[in-house]
Parts: C-alpha cells; structure tokens; sequence
C-alpha cells in the first residue's frame, strides 16, 4: 500500500489479524440474493481492468485519499496483462458503475480494492466474484483487513500464525479464474449460496 495517491513509495504490511472471508460459508443476505438474480447490470470480468483500478481510487464518502498510487497502479495493470489480476465489473447502459479487482495466485484470490458508484453494486460484484472463485476451485479469498460491510458475509479475522497455513494450502491448489463465458453457471451457483 501507499500512504497517499502522491506517496511515490509502496509500504508492505502484515496485520497481526487477517481478514478472510471462507468461501464455501460465504453467507449472502437474502434481500442481496433477490437484487443479485433481478439485476439489470451487466455483469462482467476483465472488461476493463484499468477503468476498476481509477473507480477504487476515486474518492468517495469517508474516503478522500486512497493508498492506489501511481506505481500500484501501474503494476497491477502489468499482472492483468500477465492473466494475474482480474476484475469483476458492474455496468449499467455503457457506464462502470462499480466493481472490484485483486490477485490471484494459485487457488488464492486477494481482493485489493472495490467500489460503487449505485447502491448495492460492489455488493454484486463481490457476490459475483465469491461464485467465480467457487466455480475455478480456488479455497482463500484474502481480504486483508476486515470491515464491518464485509462482516455481513460471513467475512472474519484470523492470527496471521493460522492464515500462513491456510496460504501454504492455496497456494498447493491451481484455480482456474472464470472468464465471461458460462453466465447460467454462475447464477445456479449464486442460488446455492447459503443465506
């Protein structure tokens, strides 16, 4: 991370408390589930990755700065164009409205940064993001910190002492990221989401 957008230089933490949310106890509210299966978004993967990096730095409402500095930028968009960093983007009539992005390696997804620029829609891409990790066998979405938004589903901190297991582990696993191919899949798989 960066201090600041104009902090030329990239700090590495590691919190004493990871935040992780289990993907097979991945809990999806119910009145999400609706808005999720009746949406008119269109809901995409990898459209334009650049695009989600620029919405998670813009700032919004108790966030002015962001940590998304010109060099995170600059080598996130490098691991896309190596299939190493996707994102999950929310549009509505031609315009981002949302999304989220983050890297995979081996069967390990780190979500980086998200945003919503609409009422509920980095909600969808993350409940969008949980079926395509579960659909390519991946087994640790790594959130870092945890927040009391990501709390709603079922995300949780554990010691780093656990969640360096749980990392040997993934990384052991090779999940497969889902393009934008088999839409139907997806949504079955949402529905089998426990609320």
């Amino acid at each position: 991370m960066a201090e600041n957008r104009d902090d030329p230089e990239l700090q590495w933490f590691k919190p004493i408390m990871r935040g992780i949310i289990p993907l097979n106890d991945f809990h999806l509210p119910r009145r999400l589930r609706r808005t999720v299966l009746s949406t008119t978004y269109d809901i995409v993967t990898n459209q334009n990755f650049t695009a989600v990096i620029d919405g998670c730095a813009e700032p919004a409402p108790g966030r002015e700065e962001t940590w998304i500095n010109d060099e995170i930028r600059r080598l996130f968009i490098e691991l896309h164009q190596q299939n190493k960093a996707h994102s999950i983007e929310v549009w509505e009539n031609g315009h981002l409205v949302g999304g989220l992005y983050g890297l995979a390696i081996g069967g390990a997804f780190f979500g980086e940064s998200m945003f919503s620029r609409k009422r509920d829609v980095s909600k969808i891409a993350l409940v969008h993001l949980v079926a395509r990790l579960r659909l390519g066998g991946f087994v640790l979405l790594d959130t870092q910190f945890i927040t009391d938004h990501l709390m709603q589903f079922g995300a949780l901190e554990i010691p780093h002492d656990v969640y360096d297991q749980y990392l040997q582990e993934a990384l052991m696993h090779s999940g497969r990221w889902i393009g934008n191919g088999d839409k139907a899949t997806i949504l079955e798989t949402i529905q089998m989401m426990r609320s």
